[in-house]
């Protein structure tokens, strides 16, 4: 059995009901095989795999917090410090019901190789919570937020650890977590990133990681002989990566036609009016089925749709595993040209597989949306020199990082003989960083 095949069955075996970092792993180890068969008696001697599988460490603790009623509620915290080769460990925190050992681990998994295709000194790291912001009062929030900070803070600093924003932890917790930490710690310091601009935040934090899937896109197609204005577009998701994946489409002169939530999807053949998106999500924090009484013209249908509309080229911004193989067929049969990811793991390995044999431009999330994480690195910089770059500063910074970053895989890609192939030249780019960084440092 090869060392690849050895070490994705022990991670099946000693990760037991974690199917989504399962997954994670196996997409990465299969794609850098060819890496790791031409070095396979050295890796398998200094058990490389097995170190990059393993997190260095996984923090799991107990948040109770008391509600507006006055009963005591008590959540389930984590922290999974992955891989710290290449710099502090940098990774979001996420507050969702979803949130477990085995979706935290996934996720850290997969931003140690997006942390380093950056370009950026940031190791990789995920955290957070199964505490559901929504429908809580700012109290609730506060309370909770204090709690999970009073033990977070014994794992993190601004050299040690720099969490960020994820689903559920916008700047509201973000600042909530921020202010504990600084009581607690009795220091000012850049240990949180996605903060409010009064505080040390980044300006174009807020719109960095749509942005940047729109400029790798929009490269990407470039490169490949294609220009994006004029081109329909289809987009899942109503959230921050959505909403200015979306603003920036339009600014690029394509037409989004499509957005979703949890509930039901809308389809906008005259494109998704931002504006009515913004008001709607991020000062309503309502349902997409108010979007009718802005746009009339449009459709609103609940469930699933998104990608049965015909478009030149997807983009899945919601969450892990929303794009299938039946939706997979229905956008290679509706002529669709790419698929860039905007949230992590979004599409399943087979729709995945499925969509790069019927010849569509398929890049992964750990490339694609990595300009989230790209400006929080940023932001650290910024707070290390305690100055405040301009919007159009980080924007320019922003854009040439995600420009970089596809040119990076596409290179891993054609020299090892997988042009074209994406997946495989962002996860070969991202390893390679990462194990010569290992392997410098010894056994450790």
């Amino acid at each position: 059995m090869s060392y690849v095949d050895e070490v994705i069955e022990q991670v099946v075996a000693k990760n037991p009901a974690e199917p989504e970092f399962h997954q994670a792993v196996k997409e990465v180890l299969e794609s850098i095989r060819v890496v790791v068969e031409a070095n396979e008696e050295k890796f398998r001697k200094e058990a490389l795999l097995e170190r990059i599988v393993n997190p260095e460490r996984q923090i799991k603790f107990r948040v109770p917090w008391v509600d507006d009623n006055g009963q005591v509620q008590v959540n389930t915290g984590y922290r999974i410090q992955f891989n710290s080769a290449i710099g502090p460990y940098k990774g979001g925190l996420r507050l969702h019901p979803s949130v477990n050992l085995g979706i935290m681990k996934f996720l850290g998994f997969e931003q140690v190789f997006k942390n380093s295709l950056t370009g950026l000194a940031m190791g990789g790291a995920k955290g957070g919570s199964d505490f559901d912001p929504k429908g809580k009062s700012d109290r609730e929030v506060m309370a909770f937020c204090q709690s999970f900070m009073n033990e977070l803070y014994k794992y993190i600093g601004p050299n040690v650890d720099v969490p960020a924003g994820d689903i559920g932890t916008g700047a509201r917790e973000i600042g909530f977590m921020f202010g504990q930490y600084k009581k607690i710690v009795g220091a000012f310091e850049g240990v949180l990133t996605g903060k409010g601009l009064s505080f040390g935040g980044s300006l174009a934090r807020t719109e960095a990681t749509g942005y940047g899937l729109l400029y790798l896109t929009a490269e990407m197609l470039k490169t490949n002989g294609i220009d994006i204005k004029g081109k329909t577009i289809c987009v899942s998701g109503a959230g921050n990566v959505a909403i200015y994946a979306i603003e920036k489409a339009h600014q690029l002169g394509a037409k989004v036609v499509t957005c979703s939530d949890s509930t039901g999807w809308v389809y906008d053949p005259d494109g998704i009016d931002v504006a009515a998106l913004k008001e709607i999500k991020e000062v309503k924090r309502a349902r997409l089925t108010e979007y009718k009484n802005y746009r009339p013209n449009s459709e609103y249908h609940e469930g699933r749709g998104v990608w049965s509309i015909k478009c030149d080229i997807a983009l899945p911004c919601a969450t892990q595993n929303e794009l299938l193989i039946d939706d997979a067929k229905a956008l290679v049969a509706n002529g669709v040209t790419a698929v860039c990811e905007g949230a992590n793991m979004p599409t399943t390995l087979d729709a995945t597989e499925y969509l790069q044999k019927n010849g569509v431009y398929f890049v992964p999330g750990k490339a694609a949306n990595a300009g989230g994480v790209a400006t929080s690195g940023l932001e650290m910089s910024q707070n290390s020199e305690r100055l405040s770059w301009t919007f159009e500063e980080v924007d320019a910074k922003l854009k040439n990082i995600m420009v970089t970053l596809f040119h990076n895989l596409d290179d891993a890609a054609k020299k090892y003989g997988f042009e074209g192939n994406y997946v495989v030249g962002a996860n070969i780019a991202g390893f390679e960083k990462v194990v010569n960084a290992m392997e410098a440092q010894g056994i450790v």
